[in-house]
């Protein structure tokens, strides 16, 4: 059986505590240690250690299968921070600025996220309508499509 990378098990608990990011452990531990780990090795210690996940499921704003090539596309990367936001989870300052800007400009387009798998950009802005509750138009019960402008059009500060 391999040997354990990690050094002291209780300043690990403590750092999980604390919600210090797997990236942050992975630099301090070549700093402090000379030993070099992955985020992977951080994230299977947290589940294995019982400690409870970091990523924030929130089928309210995120209702789709996701297709592979959609995963990193603007409005789920800002709909995924406003679920952390939401469930109480702290934000990096630069997340806290895109966000913010994020939700300033749809809310300023008067536009909701809708998702269609079935094309290339998979993500768009569409107008709001009455029935749009929350940022995101929910899925059609018939399978439908809603009328859609591509996502690049929406200014969304990177700051």
């Amino acid at each position: 059986m391999a040997r354990s990378k990690i050094q002291d098990e209780g300043e690990v608990r403590r750092w999980m505590e604390e919600g210090k990011t797997f990236r942050w452990m992975v630099e301090e531990y070549l700093r402090k240690y000379n030993i070099e780990t992955t985020i992977s090795m951080w994230s299977n210690y947290r589940r294995r250690s019982g400690f409870e996940a970091r990523m924030a499921r929130d089928p309210e704003l995120v209702p789709w299968k996701v297709k592979e090539e959609h995963q990193w596309a603007t409005p789920l990367t800002m709909l995924r921070l406003e679920a952390r936001r939401r469930q109480g989870f702290e934000l990096r300052p630069q997340d806290e600025t895109r966000l913010t800007n994020w939700l300033d400009a749809i809310k300023l387009e008067n536009a909701v996220v809708h998702y269609d798998p079935d094309t290339d950009e998979g993500f768009f802005y569409v107008p709001r309508e009455p029935q749009d509750d929350d940022l995101i138009r929910r899925p059609s019960l018939d399978g439908g499509s809603s009328d859609r402008r591509d996502f690049a059009s929406l200014p969304v500060s990177e700051a």
